[in-house]
């Protein structure tokens, strides 16, 4: 089953995000690094299934208590006080929304035809976009140059379209199509992540 096929649900018009529903959509999204085709990439993959992991260890120890992302969020800075909020399963989101934020204007960029004239059939551009709008201004030197030799190890457009729908024939308008469908709820979801941070003062600026 493609990557594009595991949609996100629909948010209630509260925005409230059940935390079982997200942890089972953002279980398919680690093989998206995949799809990017270099080994370069796997360190990303990593972090976001290790906060994965992190965030779905708080749930199960009360999945009652810890229904909805907003109570995790508010439980935990109930009960860490001054630490939080760089602690548990609220630090873990933090840096997890970062990495669908990274998906999330990647797949837009392809989605809305932003290419390079000289090579269109690379999604340098898009990545890069992706990248520094997301994630590079939390990133030191060193990780800033990992980055960059991820972006030139980047495949070519029509190979990760490709690979992020499983298609046989190589069909663009469809794969952007479904790169589009996919995009709706996805996004709905991370802009309502970044919302809730925002509201609760739970953003923090320091790199690695």
């Amino acid at each position: 089953m493609a990557l594009l096929d595991h949609r996100f649900g629909a948010l209630p018009a509260d925005g409230t995000i059940d935390t079982k529903l997200f942890l089972e959509s953002v279980s398919h999204i680690p093989p998206f690094f995949d799809c990017l085709g270099s080994k370069v990439f796997a360190p990303i993959k990593s972090d976001i299934t290790g906060n994965i992991v992190k965030i779905r260890a708080v749930y199960e120890k009360d999945p009652a208590k810890y229904a909805t992302l907003r109570q995790i969020l508010e439980a935990e800075r109930e009960a860490h006080g001054a630490e939080w909020p760089k602690v548990g399963a609220t630090l873990a989101l933090m840096w997890l929304k970062r990495g669908l934020r990274f998906i999330q204007i990647l797949l837009q960029s392809l989605a809305d035809g932003e290419r390079d004239g000289d090579n269109p059939n690379l999604i340098r551009v898009n990545i890069t976009k992706a990248y520094e709008q997301a994630l590079k201004r939390y990133h030191g030197w060193i990780v800033q140059k990992i980055f960059q030799a991820a972006l030139l190890a980047a495949p070519y457009r029509s190979d990760f379209l490709k690979a992020l729908t499983k298609a046989e024939e190589m069909n663009e308008d469809d794969c952007l199509g479904k790169v589009r469908q996919f995009l709706t709820s996805y996004t709905a979801t991370v802009d309502a992540i970044y919302e809730m941070y925002a509201a609760s003062n739970a953003e923090l600026d320091y790199t690695v």
